[in-house]
Formats: structure tokens, C-alpha cells, sequence
């Protein structure tokens, strides 16, 4: 059977850089192991299968899966695919913008869209859950082996190494700056050792600071997933979905609207930009959101 296909760059307005996701559009009839083995054949962080929806309101449901395993939720599948679904209901050219809600594993999660003429489309969803802290013990000096970092790099103001979830678990690591960041070697057999399973899979470790490269940006962050195929990641929606939790627990965000730009990806040549969303109520995490941008760079038509 032809399967037709998309690949986008997430993340970025510009093609070969942010992160690349594959959109397989005719996905109703594929079994989970054949998906999983297409997947691994992309070799890409996430491969998308889209699906007839269980609701007729709904756009469509998504199967995501990285080379390794499923994922019940994933940010940069949902902004690429929302946009891609956009592009052929509307055209190229379209000057639109429309609401759209996915069906994930996680349930369903709102989308809003825009497409504007010549430019790279827009997405945001609504987070399908708010970010809840996994209370799990942590070593510091394990942590620190496994990235090459001296002890005191782990860990900066109040910030320590805690585990969160938006639908996705990571580990978050937060280091001292950006010179760290950096200059860190993740070495994925130390950290296989070292930190927990969560959730029934080993924990992804997410390394962020404060700053970054981009004058805006508010966090500079590093993606490393051995137990989904990742050696590193140049975007990953999910975890800013789960940091989202740690921004408010350490920094104590008072009421109201907080905007931050995330950077990704830059230290492998692929700089991305995940736009996060927080609006604080009554000390608590009222909303949040994940946006960003997404280019198509080919499209095809898969044999099988």
C-alpha cells in the first residue's frame, strides 16, 4: 500500500534546523510492531502515525513513537502534526487560524493554528495535564559522573536534580550555566547505572540552565533518552511540559502570566525554540501551554 508522508523541522522557521518529525498520513490499518519498526526505519526522535479519530469532532489520532518505544504524549509530534494536518486541509497559501484537537494516549489535547502566507505555521496545545513531581531518590554525584560535570556544577539558586511528568517523566538536571551546559559529555552507560526507572522505563535525563544563545531566551536545555533510542534530543516538547513544574515549584511564580523561550538543540548544530506558556492562579498552575513553529522539508510516498 502507498502511504503518503511528511517531514517537517519542529520548532524553527528555518529548514535543517530544529527537530525533525516524520508524519506518516495513512496510519489506520499499521499494527504496533510494524509502526515501531517504521520508526526505527525513519531513525528520527519521533515518527507520527495518524489515525481515524475514536470522536467525529475530533482531527485525528496520533500514535507516536521514538526508534525505541510508544509515547503517550510528545510536544513536537503535536505542534508538527497539528500544522501539517492545517496545511492540507487549507492549502500552502492559507491565511487562517483554527482550533483542532488531537486524540493522544494521554487524551485528547487541544490545538490552536495559524498559517499565514510565506511563513512557517504556528502551533500551540494546551497541556493535556499539569506537571506533577515524581518523588524519587536522586544521587548528585552519580548524576554528576554521568555528565562529566563536577558536583558543583549540579544544581543552581534552589534548583536541585527532580523528576517531573506532564505525561512523559524526565529527570531534570539543572547546571550551574551555560559554559556547563555546554561543555558536559553524557555518557549513557553511567547513567543506565544511576538513576531510576520511572513509570516502567528508564528516566531521560534533561540538562537546563538559566539563559542561553537567543537574547530572548529563558532557559537553555540538553535532551538525553537512551531507553527511547535518543542519544540527544534537539527539542522535546515534553520535557518542557514537565520543566514547567520545576519553573514553578523552585522559582515560586506569583500570580499571572509567565511567557518563556526555551532553547534546544544548539550544541548539535540544530537551534529550536519551544515557546512555554504559564498562567499562575491562586500559587497553582491554572493553564500552560507549548507552541512553536514548524516547516515542511519533504514529503513522499512510503511502499508498504
Amino acid at each position: 500500500m502507498a502511504r503518503r508522508y511528511r517531514i517537517y523541522d519542529v520548532f524553527t522557521d528555518k529548514k535543517l534546523a530544529g527537530n525533525p518529525l516524520a508524519v506518516i498520513l495513512d496510519g489506520d490499518d499499521l499494527d504496533t510492531a510494524t509502526m515501531q519498526a517504521i520508526a526505527r526505519e525513519m531513525n528520527l526522535s519521533e515518527t507520527v502515525f495518524v489515525q481515524t479519530a475514536g470522536l467525529s469532532a475530533h482531527a485525528a489520532r496520533l500514535r507516536i513513537f521514538t526508534p525505541g518505544r510508544e509515547l503517550p504524549f510528545a510536544g513536537h509530534p503535536t505542534v508538527g502534526t497539528a500544522i501539517a494536518l492545517a496545511e492540507l486541509d487549507q492549502g500552502p497559501d492559507a491565511d487562517v487560524d483554527l482550533v483542532r484537537v488531537l486524540e493522544e494516549g494521554v487524551g485528547p489535547v487541544r490545538c490552536a493554528v495559524r498559517l499565514r502566507p510565506g511563513e512557517a505555521g504556528f502551533a500551540e496545545f494546551d497541556l493535556p495535564r499539569r506537571p506533577w513531581r515524581i518523588d524519587l531518590p536522586l544521587d548528585r554525584e552519580k548524576l554528576s559522573d554521568a555528565f562529566s560535570l563536577k558536583v558543583s556544577d549540579i544544581g543552581f539558586e534552589n534548583h536541585v536534580a527532580s523528576i517531573w511528568s506532564a505525561g512523559v517523566a524526565f529527570l531534570m538536571v539543572p547546571v550551574r550555566n551555560l559554559a556547563a551546559v555546554q561543555s558536559l559529555e553524557f555518557d549513557p552507560m553511567i547513567w543506565e547505572k544511576s538513576v531510576p526507572f520511572v513509570e516502567g522505563a528508564l528516566a531521560s535525563a534533561y540538562v537546563y540552565c538559566r539563559g542561553g544563545q537567543h537574547h530572548q531566551a529563558k532557559f537553555h536545555s540538553r535532551m538525553f533518552s537512551p531507553d527511547m533510542g535518543i542519544a540527544e534530543d534537539p527539542a522535546t516538547g515534553a520535557a518542557a511540559a514537565a520543566l514547567a513544574g520545576a519553573i514553578h515549584h523552585f522559582d515560586g511564580l506569583p500570580d499571572g502570566h509567565h511567557p518563556i523561550l526555551i532553547e534546544q538543540g544548539v550544541e548539535m548544530g540544530r537551534p529550536s525554540y519551544i515557546h512555554l506558556h504559564m498562567e499562575v492562579k491562586d500559587s497553582a498552575i491554572g493553564r500552560a501551554r507549548i507552541g512553536g513553529q514548524a516547516v515542511k522539508i519533504a514529503e513522499g510516498v512510503m511502499d508498504l
